[in-house]
């Protein structure tokens, strides 16, 4: 049950690589952060199989299991948790507030790390998939297609960029696309179409992901045109049809970009004074674990600067991270 009365210092929403590494940093330097969940505990990297792009870990390591070594280590410092998501929120003034269902909770600084979901394509076993065939990040996992015969599919510019990385590894790249022309940048769409190990179907989608016990095997593909379907063999499918921000939470509160990232300036302070975004809910570029926990950290790091300088000591008494209003003579 939360305590109303309760103020407390830093509340970090989302638990990915930026919430965990913000809260280890939090809870380093002033002690006790609260981390509010939110609905996937650890983020896309709990849906992730080996993870062998994250450094210090030679051999690789289960994205899950990753995640729970930076909890381990957050809760080691001090950090609180509370399962569930933010339902409805406050900042229009300090200490803001937050409700998970009918409980509410206070803070004088808020971190924001509820990152971005995948746009999928609505087919019924997409997301069990995952790490057995599909993927939704080259970068990610491309380097375990070596030789093998891979699908992208979208038109824009993430997924012309994750057909030419795929080039390094696969054997064979071919990109279905809806239209009869890309949507990517010329400069993307140029470097796409003049690879030779790139194929292309036009007016095409995916309207079934073949599986085995083993995973994917192949799909099965309709050209939208003629109405005519066909099953091509693959080893991995990776849907590259753009990434939707969880952010409409903070509709009408935090100032945010055309497709909904949050902005952020100086590092990562949004408009509103004490509330500070990291990972993915602001980066539509790089997307990576790695990235996103150097932002976590950026965003501790500020939130600490930021209370040292907020001129409350008169106003509440604090005590590892929680505050009460002090009472009036």
């Amino acid at each position: 049950m939360s305590n109303p009365d309760l103020i407390y210092e830093t509340i970090i929403l989302g638990s990915g690589p930026a919430g965990l590494t913000a809260a280890i940093y939090a809870a380093r330097s002033r002690c006790c952060p609260l981390m509010i969940h939110g609905l996937q505990p650890g983020g896309q990297l709990s849906t992730t199989t080996v993870v062998d792009n994250f450094p210090g870990f030679p051999e690789g390591i289960n994205g899950p299991d990753l995640m729970e070594k930076m909890k381990l280590q957050a809760k080691r410092f001090g950090t609180q948790f509370v399962e569930g998501d933010v339902t409805k929120l406050d900042l229009q003034e300090r200490p803001f507030r937050l409700w998970v269902g009918e409980e509410l909770y206070r803070c004088l600084s808020l971190v924001i790390t509820t990152g971005a979901s995948p746009k999928l394509l609505g087919l019924g076993n997409e997301e069990s998939l995952y790490g057995k065939g599909v993927s939704v990040c080259a970068t990610c996992d491309g380097f375990f297609y070596r030789d093998r015969e891979v699908v992208v599919v979208g038109g824009g510019d993430t997924a012309m960029e994750e057909a030419v990385f795929l080039t390094r590894f696969a054997k064979k790249v071919t990109v279905v696309h809806r239209r009869d022309s890309l949507r990517a940048t010329p400069v993307l769409a140029d470097r796409a179409l003049g690879s030779k190990a790139i194929n292309f179907k036009w007016d095409s989608e995916l309207t079934e992901i073949l599986t085995d016990s083993s995973g994917v095997t192949g799909t099965r593909i309709k050209n939208l045109k003629t109405g005519q379907e066909t099953e091509m063999n693959c080893d991995g499918i990776f849907i590259a049809i753009g990434h939707r921000p969880n952010t409409s939470l903070f509709e009408g509160q935090l100032e945010m970009d055309k497709d909904g990232y949050l902005l952020t300036k100086n590092g990562t302070e949004t408009n509103i004074s004490g509330v500070f975004a990291a990972g993915d809910v602001q980066d539509q570029q790089f997307r990576q674990a790695v990235t996103a926990a150097g932002t976590g950290c950026m965003a501790a790091i500020q939130a600490e600067r930021f209370l040292d300088d907020l001129p409350y000591d008169s106003e509440f008494s604090c005590k590892k991270g929680v505050c009460k209003p002090k009472e009036q003579p």
